[in-house]
């Protein structure tokens, strides 16, 4: 919720009452306004002070102004007394309490929470503006923790993670917070979560079995715990408080160290009206974590249904103290504390009372500074034996009290001692129930545990085994989740989908997930990988390089695709459904080399002495693992040696070049080079439109002459591309394409341009 900001006071909030007597000097005023917005709280008062005093009858919008101003400058009893002075004319409203709320909670934060004050964009709030407050509601979630949690939790619930879920992007819930909350996108990376319908089916979460195995195996009693504690929560929203009840009881037996159980069991007194148990439970939650907004919050609900309303504002204050964007629990302090203002002037004694103000503020009686001063010194300390607090008791009243409303939030703010709270009794909610760790020693009982954050791991528990790929039986490595919730290494998975689209395991379709190319790695896992096992994962990852360093030296070994001709600078497309060159153009994309050779195929060797390399351009995959793979060839190569690597040719290549010429031999190339060129473009021309077109579309235009024709390895770009448009087969291609003498090649290209001639001239 967004609040209006401002440096000074509110002016406008009491605007409608702005003195209007004609004594009042509007120009001072203005000064007091701008002293105000400049930070000089001080001189404001006083100007404050100098007009109350010209009036014959005290004013309370200008009671109100200096109360303001007397709360941002630090002096809380006399701003009591000023407000104590406008509520006897008119009662106050939350509203008008803006500042003193603001300023106590920021006392509280400073002197006794020893937390930093918070900016004046989140602390200097008075006004509210409706717009702003329905944009600004994530500020009013107490449940947001600012520590950071362990990778072990959810995060939509902040507990241990129960019926793990992982989703596409790799990130992982809890699979009843994803059903519970309807969830469309990942929290995390915003990751939408769609099927072909564009629907998010709640069936389709499947439980991670890796994790949730390991997760049961290293936190017996928080997973039994968790689990009885969601068996409540859907007992709960069936309206079955009684068994939702026992559910909660059963998960605190075992876990009676989280919080957040224990505001789930305080909530459900509450519906239940078992308020004193409520009360029980906050006040748990209250030493758990002291510095936790939602404990004193639970409390103070607990509080207010008792009708004691002192110690309700206390928790309040401590909340807003907390955390001072949440805004509604900031007015509900304001509003409370306006019925306690109130509360004064409704008894018979209130001339005794309040006869400070009736005094024109002048008496030496300050009971105000009472609440300063315990702002400003140590609490006493409380009694150990205190029992918990009978909710059941009639509540004080201000009025009945023989001290004013500064007394009673002095005592209110004196015995809370939540700075001592912190420093006697430190919070070990994630600490309670674990096993010593390693410099602390261990009994032979006790095993040490690997630490995590806040949960920690024993690591007598720990197997490399349980973190194994059932494809490869190696640990895992780069792991992805499948929507059937198995885990694999990727490599491992991709391999298996380009056979079968089924789940190496449970057989379930995986044809949706391969169609979404959902590869990204379980980042669970692997954080657990790093946090545990960092030792074999780094020999993994070292036996993953040296695969890869192999894969990627083409002068040892080149992948070949068997399929046609292809000529150097030609784009080459092709379509690629084998299971073999699915996963040869995918290690060329991963090792970097993208490059493969092509040769057309051999009866008797396999494949063909003579082939060219072809670079990767592009890979437009199908649904159904099919892909569309945009090549170029690059060099001429000669087979040295035939081999085979996991279903597809490899070999030991040399590459090919032209041999270059000097002198007169250099100019009788040059003349026969251009004098074939302008045979191919004279041929080019005479073609069909329609032939023309073809050609055009697939090979594009003729490339034009070079400067230098023996500039590059293969010889001049045109010469190829008239090979590729040229009716020759296969077998006269390849004898051209392995010649190295260039001026052999401009000679067969002349034949076969003199041969196609007359050929369509005979026709």
């Amino acid at each position: 919720m967004d609040i209006a900001v401002q440096d000074g006071l509110d002016h406008s909030t009491h605007s409608t009452t702005v003195p209007t007597a004609a004594w009042l000097c509007a120009e001072m005023l203005d000064v007091a306004q701008k002293a105000c917005q400049a930070g000089d709280y001080n001189f404001a008062v006083e100007i404050y002070s100098s007009q109350l005093a010209d009036l014959q009858q005290p004013d309370r919008p200008l009671c109100l102004l200096k109360a303001d101003a007397l709360s941002r400058a630090g002096r809380i009893g006399e701003a009591l007394d000023s407000y104590c002075a406008a509520a006897k004319l008119d009662s106050l409203k939350p509203q008008e309490l803006g500042s003193l709320v603001d300023c106590i909670t920021n006392t509280l934060r400073e002197k006794e929470l020893c937390i930093s004050a918070p900016s004046k964009t989140s602390s200097c709030r008075v006004g509210v503006n409706k717009n702003e407050l329905n944009r600004s509601c994530s500020e009013d979630d107490l449940s947001e923790d600012e520590e950071p949690l362990d990778f072990f939790s959810c995060h939509f619930c902040k507990c241990l993670l129960t019926e793990p879920v992982t989703l596409e992007c790799g990130h992982t819930y809890c699979k009843y917070c994803l059903e519970d909350n309807h969830v469309t996108e990942c929290k995390l990376c915003r990751y939408k979560l769609s099927n072909s319908t564009g629907k998010v089916k709640p069936t389709a979460f499947k439980v991670n079995v890796v994790l949730s195995s390991l997760l049961e195996k290293w936190f017996v009693a928080e997973s039994q715990a968790r689990r009885y504690w969601l068996e409540g929560e859907r007992l709960r929203t069936k309206h079955d408080f009684l068994n939702a009840l026992e559910r909660y009881n059963k998960a605190v037996e075992m876990a009676p160290t989280i919080a957040r159980l224990l505001e789930r069991r305080a909530e459900l007194h509450q519906e239940m009206g078992n308020f004193r148990l409520a009360l029980q439970d906050g006040d748990s939650m209250c030493q758990l974590k002291p510095l936790w907004p939602t404990a004193h919050y639970v409390r103070a609900l607990a509080l207010s249904k008792a009708g004691r309303n002192e110690e309700t504002l206390k928790e309040y204050f401590y909340c807003v103290a907390l955390k001072p964007n949440c805004i509604t629990i900031r007015l509900e302090a304001q509003k409370l504390l306006s019925d306690m203002f109130s509360s004064l002037f409704e008894k018979d004694s209130l001339t005794a009372l309040l006869h400070p103000c009736q005094t024109g503020f002048a008496s030496p009686l300050k009971p105000a500074s009472l609440l300063l001063g315990s702002l400003n010194s140590a609490p006493q300390k409380e009694s150990q034996t205190e029992g918990p607090s009978d909710v059941t008791a009639k509540p004080q009243t201000c009025a009945g009290d023989s001290k004013n409303l500064g007394l009673v939030l002095s005592a209110l703010l004196c015995t809370s001692g939540l700075k001592r709270k912190c420093q006697d009794n430190p919070p070990n909610l994630a600490t309670a129930n674990k096993l010593p760790r390693k410099d602390e020693g261990c009994s032979s009982s006790q095993a040490p545990v690997a630490h995590s954050g806040e949960r920690e791991v024993p690591t007598h528990l720990l197997d490399s085994t349980d973190m194994e790929c059932s494809l490869c039986m190696r640990l895992f490595y780069e792991p992805v989740t499948t929507p059937c919730g198995h885990t694999f290494c990727l490599k491992c998975l991709e391999r298996c989908l380009d056979h079968n689209p089924n789940c190496p395991l449970c057989k379930e379709n995986l044809a949706e997930y391969l169609a979404s190319r959902g590869n990204q790695k379980t980042l669970l896992v692997e954080e657990m990988l790093q946090c545990y096992l960092s030792e074999a994962l780094a020999e993994r990852r070292k036996v993953h390089e040296e695969e890869m360093k192999e894969l990627s030296n083409l002068k040892q070994e080149v992948p070949i695709f068997i399929c046609t001709v292809a000529f150097p600078t030609i784009p080459c497309p092709l379509h690629i459904y084998e299971p073999c060159y699915r996963l040869m153009v995918r290690r060329s994309m991963e090792t970097g080399t993208r490059q493969f050779g092509m040769c057309i195929a051999d009866d008797l060797k396999g494949f063909a002495d003579y082939g060219c390399m072809l670079e990767v351009k592009d890979v437009k995959a199908f649904p159904d693992g099919r892909s569309v793979v945009d090549t170029v060839g690059v060099s001429r190569f000669r087979v040295l040696s035939h081999g085979q690597r996991d279903g597809y040719s490899t070999a030991k290549i040399e590459l090919l070049e032209d041999k270059k010429v000097e002198g007169a031999e250099l100019e009788k190339l040059q003349k026969l080079h251009d004098s074939v060129y302008e045979q191919a473009t004279s041929w080019f021309t005479s073609l069909k439109d329609n032939m023309k077109s073809q050609i055009l579309s697939h090979f594009g235009q003729l490339p034009g002459k070079e400067a230098d024709i023996q500039a590059s390895p293969s010889g001049p770009a045109w010469c190829w591309w008239l090979l590729a448009v040229l009716p020759l087969e296969k077998r006269a291609q390849l004898s051209i394409l392995s010649m190295t003498a260039f001026r052999d090649r401009l000679g067969a290209v002349r034949r076969v341009i003199l041969l196609v001639t007359r050929k369509r001239q005979a026709r």
